[in-house]
């Protein structure tokens, strides 16, 4: 990441706007390689037995829905019968976006004796029959994805910002935009709207001077911030907002839901190494009292299908690498030894 510019926010507004634009077309334009087998035990008599398997490329923000519901052979079976499972034979939740599971899929892996290389595809099983409603948590149809995409942004809004002023304030057709970006995988459309919900890297500055014209290519670091600290006249920067909503996945281990603050106490950034630290400790441990070496971490973090660096600040990864819902899902993954 590194190499498109730094985690720091920076003075201009039109260099933070670009570079932010930038990221969150990164990790749009994100996507899942799939294999796909249809369970033959459950196809149809008379079904075309060529169909049995096929692979996709899919956008890591789709769900499966956008995958196998726009095929033309898919209309004349039923939908709400069908359920996706990973090769393990567990059941796969529809209401959860392609990149988080092919990202829960990687770090599920780092504890399998196999190359330190995840294997790619991954391997799916469609069945067409019974499914296991109650592992399922929600029926697969389109209008139970859209409700609870929809009520995880509310909650991302609310926890952002204390209030869901900001959501409950668009129109019936913007938030409508919100989904339909989402599966049409269309950037400007999304952000058209979610740009209105969505902190910026950094508030705006009323006297900024402009930064030489080396800092503006990608490959430069753009300025640190001001010692002075953000403007008190703007309050829609990502490290003035109140929370950051954060999902930590663990490998075979529960989703934890917690709240990041995106500064310490001294006012300087919290970054992903402060969090994961004093969250999971034993799997990325503090400082020694004793030492002046901070041991390795015994785990690594993973957002958007990326290594994340430890030092990436929170608040800019909320702006810059949330999911779509506006929450800021960190995937950890075990070093083999």
């Amino acid at each position: 990441m590194s190499q498109y510019g730094t985690t720091r926010p920076a003075k201009d507004r039109g260099l933070v706007d670009y570079h932010t634009t930038l990221f969150r077309r990164l990790t749009w334009e994100g996507t899942v390689p799939l294999e796909i087998r249809i369970e033959a035990s459950e196809l149809p008599a008379d079904s075309e037995r060529g169909l049995e398997c096929y692979f996709i490329q899919a956008p890591l923000r789709n769900f499966f829905m956008d995958v196998v519901f726009h095929e033309s052979s898919a209309q004349a079976m039923k939908p709400n019968d069908w359920w996706f499972s990973s090769e393990d034979g567990s059941p796969l939740k529809w209401h959860w976006p392609l990149g988080v599971i092919y990202d829960n899929h990687l770090i599920w892996s780092s504890l399998r004796p196999q190359p330190s290389q995840v294997q790619a595809p991954l391997k799916l099983t469609l069945h067409l029959a019974s499914p296991p409603n109650e592992k399922l948590l929600m029926s697969p149809s389109e209008e139970a994805c859209k409700s609870s995409f929809m009520g995880q942004l509310k909650e991302a809004d609310f926890l952002r910002w204390g209030n869901t002023k900001r959501m409950t304030g668009l129109r019936k057709q913007d938030q409508d935009a919100l989904w339909e970006g989402i599966k049409e995988h269309n950037f400007e459309e999304y952000w058209r709207v979610a740009s209105k919900v969505t902190p910026y890297t950094t508030p705006t500055r009323s006297q900024s001077p402009v930064p030489p014209q080396s800092s503006t290519s990608m490959v430069n670091r753009p300025p640190s911030t001001d010692p002075a600290g953000p403007s008190t006249t703007d309050r829609e920067g990502a490290y003035n907002v109140r929370s950051v909503p954060v999902r930590i996945y663990l490998p075979e281990g529960p989703v934890l839901q917690d709240l990041a603050p995106p500064n310490l106490e001294d006012g300087s950034p919290h970054t992903l190494d402060n969090f994961l630290t004093a969250r999971i400790p034993l799997l990325f441990p503090s400082l020694p009292a004793t030492s002046r070496t901070k041991p390795n971490p015994l785990a690594y973090p993973i957002i958007q299908g990326i290594l994340t660096p430890l030092d990436s600040e929170i608040a800019w990864l909320s702006a810059t690498m949330a999911g779509a819902d506006g929450w800021l899902n960190v995937f950890i993954g075990v070093h083999k030894r």
